[in-house]
């Protein structure tokens, strides 16, 4: 039986045998307080501005492919 290490290493050569490479993305981390503070201010800016109704209908308006 292989070892761990061997598994990761086959594994990895058939994904780069395959056209790929690993990649590390670092994402905020939505449960730190510190995001949420974060989000709390750029609300509390859209609800201040004079312009939130028509911030609110051009964010609602964003369309990504893919995502519903």
């Amino acid at each position: 039986m292989a070892t761990g290490a061997e598994r990761v290493r086959k594994h990895r050569a058939k994904m780069k045998a395959a056209g790929l490479k690993p990649v590390t993305i670092w994402v905020p981390d939505v449960n730190s307080p510190e995001f949420k503070a974060q989000i709390a201010r750029e609300i509390a800016a859209i609800n201040a501005s004079p312009d939130e109704k028509q911030i609110l209908e051009e964010l609602s308006g964003i369309e990504i492919d893919g995502w519903t």
